[in-house]
């Protein structure tokens, strides 16, 4: 991280517990390098190692990883992120609007049979990441499965969490694949409205589809993180992780930029 970038990131961070009086052993490395050990794994996709020894040892970066992934830490400095920049483009922290989509990418060889599949649709043998974003492209939830798993069956569950967790969410634009129950279920259970938006069928060619193309753009950013190219985790845990991280990278740079003037 750049000096301006950890100038906007440090308030935001999660307060350790023995900080707080809460027990426990400080940490042994200063949090900035651990985090800018995370963030080169996630943008370069290394292994774990070959951490350069420039920032600490793997093992530790590793600890402080599975550490922030199990007790949701990283998900809770990443919300906070996106609350910080939607605040300075003038939006509320909450989203109204998001949209709804998934992915499928190929899975590395320690991606055990339990959790990887083969997606007859786009020929791939791996995992699915569906992702729920707001308007700004910004990450509001994602859940990693097995590449065979079905949209709708996906997004009954990362639908409520996603509502669960932003009580001011109403409406979801999603593609073709979320018609079906799940229209039904969502206005009768979660009060949600999900709007299908679909091609017309006079259209030939590549054509950008209004709302859906803000989802498709957050995963060409994923792909910008050489980590998640393809799934090289053996737990879906991590492989989530990993997407909160590579979003928490697109947002520091974002606000470190100067506030543009007014004319």
């Amino acid at each position: 991280m750049t000096d301006a970038e950890w100038t906007a990131v440090r308030p935001l961070l999660p307060v350790p517990g023995w900080m707080r009086g809460r027990g426990g052993r400080p940490e042994a490395y200063c949090q900035r390098q651990l985090l800018d050990a995370i963030r080169y794994l996630v943008d370069n996709g290394i292994k774990w190692r070959a951490m350069p020894v420039d920032f600490p040892p793997w093992d530790r970066v590793y600890a402080f990883f599975r550490r922030w992934r199990d007790h949701g830490l990283v998900r809770e400095f990443h919300d906070r992120l996106r609350a910080k920049a939607r605040e300075r483009l003038g939006r509320d922290a909450e989203p109204s609007a998001g949209v709804i989509d998934s992915q499928s990418v190929k899975a590395d060889a320690v991606v055990g049979a339990d959790s990887r599949g083969f997606d007859g649709g786009k020929l791939v043998n791996g995992r699915k990441r569906h992702v729920v974003v707001d308007t700004l492209g910004l990450l509001l939830g994602v859940m990693v499965t097995a590449a065979d798993t079905g949209d709708r069956a996906a997004a009954h569950v990362l639908l409520e969490q996603v509502v669960d967790a932003h009580h001011r969410l109403a409406l979801i634009w999603a593609d073709g694949g979320y018609t079906g129950s799940i229209v039904e279920h969502c206005l009768a259970t979660l009060a949600l409205v999900v709007a299908i938006v679909k091609r017309s069928d006079g259209q030939k060619g590549f054509v950008v589809l209004p709302k859906r193309w803000i989802v498709e753009r957050f995963f060409a950013h994923l792909m910008r993180t050489r980590r998640l190219v393809r799934d090289f985790e053996r737990r879906t845990t991590s492989a989530e992780a990993m997407v909160y991280w590579s979003m928490t990278l697109l947002m520091t740079r974002r606000l470190a930029r100067p506030r543009p003037q007014p004319a």
